[in-house]
């Protein structure tokens, strides 16, 4: 990716995807060319939240809500430390911020962090040619990069492609970190970072959890380490038929039957462990209002989504594993992909969406409470 200053609208820009469809519209941020895979986003309000998601590095995310920016930046709403998307697609950025907490507009905040985007394009033909063709490589070039469309092409053509990619350890952290539990503390859980948003550990301090959070490269070792009594595996990007180093953790947790919680990569984690495989999504599921029947209960949940990959488990039955029985505990009513595991003869089980809900909605919290009383129950 290259970059130069902010682009404040004036600078023209062409999107140019793999198939060869193009869009042509002004800069975004920053002026330069970038790479990723094209994915769409169906939230109408989290655009912070969904930037700094670290499950959407190497994507180019095409907004479709046609207004977005129009609460500028804060410095409390990221989910991490900075923007990890690798271009942004709107139709009409806001002028001007207007919110209480608003330090800085969108168009700055992409600008000074180096991340290419474009705006004023038709985002609704977009989505619906995403929907048609599927995800695909991208680029977006603005500036002194808008080129001749063939010479565009052939370069988009030449980036990697998200199916294969190893991306958990680029985004994870580096060095073990601890998020203190708030109140008396009460449990101890080990996470597995493999792109963890800033939320998750927080949902689980306000449980009374003292959370150890462990580089994607962490082994069995590291983590018993800090003797904990359940395991997290978070979310994260990436393809998980490349993710043999958490599989193995993960399989080492299982066979020592400690609580075990995953969410979006974690899920996919949990079942490979099983045995079962994993599939790319034709465009996946990216938003805050996806909705997702517990299967325990019931209950339909309304729910934040970001996973382009998801689990091939039988819906229909309960399934023979290695480490007892198991089943899916949620499925998403749009297409009916499997939103959840868990097993039945030992306290493990996952979600395929975000119950940590930045930017919302709050159905799923609940979770994380299931979570508390697997690690009461092994406890007693």
């Amino acid at each position: 990716m290259t970059i130069s200053t902010r682009g404040a609208g004036k600078a023209p820009a062409v999107l140019v995807l793999e198939d060869g469809r193009s869009f042509r519209g002004r800069a975004y941020g920053a002026v330069g060319e970038t790479f990723g895979e094209a994915v769409f986003s169906t939230g109408m309000t989290g655009y912070q939240e969904t930037l700094t998601d670290p499950s959407y590095h190497r994507q180019v995310v095409v907004m479709t809500a046609p207004h977005v920016g129009n609460t500028g930046v804060n410095d409390e709403d990221p989910e991490s430390k900075r923007i990890w998307v690798s271009g942004y697609v709107v139709r009409d950025p806001a002028r001007v911020p207007s919110n209480w907490r608003s330090r800085r507009s969108l168009d700055e905040e992409l600008a000074s962090q180096g991340v290419v985007g474009i705006s004023g394009i038709d985002t609704r033909a977009l989505t619906r040619h995403l929907r048609e063709r599927g995800a695909m490589r991208v680029g977006i070039f603005s500036g002194n990069a808008v080129q001749d469309e063939g010479v565009l092409l052939a370069k988009v053509r030449q980036a990697p492609e998200m199916t294969g990619a190893d991306l958990a350890a680029e985004v994870a952290t580096k060095e073990t970190y601890v998020v203190p539990a708030v109140g008396t503390k009460k449990f101890t859980v080990a996470a597995i970072d493999l792109g963890i948003k800033g939320m998750t550990p927080h949902r689980m301090a306000e449980r009374g959890i003292e959370v150890h959070v462990l580089p994607a490269t962490a082994t069995l070792e590291d983590v018993y380490a800090v003797e904990p009594d359940g395991v997290f595996f978070s979310n994260g990007p990436g393809d998980p038929s490349t993710a043999d180093h958490p599989v193995s953790v993960m399989r080492g947790v299982l066979e020592r039957k400690t609580p075990l919680f995953g969410i979006c990569f974690g899920n996919q984690i949990l079942g490979r462990s099983l045995g079962f495989g994993t599939y790319k999504l034709k465009y996946g599921h990216r938003g805050i209002n996806q909705p997702v029947q517990d299967r325990t209960t019931g209950k339909v949940e309304v729910t934040a989504h970001n996973h382009g990959f998801a689990v091939d488990a039988p819906l229909d039955r309960v399934s023979d594993t290695e480490f007892g029985r198991a089943e899916v505990s949620h499925v998403c009513l749009n297409d009916q992909v499997v939103e959840g595991l868990q097993l039945l003869d030992q306290p493990a089980f996952s979600v395929q969406y975000h119950p940590e809900a930045a930017a919302g909605p709050h159905d799923a919290a609940y979770l994380f409470d299931r979570f508390v009383t697997l690690m009461e129950g092994q406890r007693a």
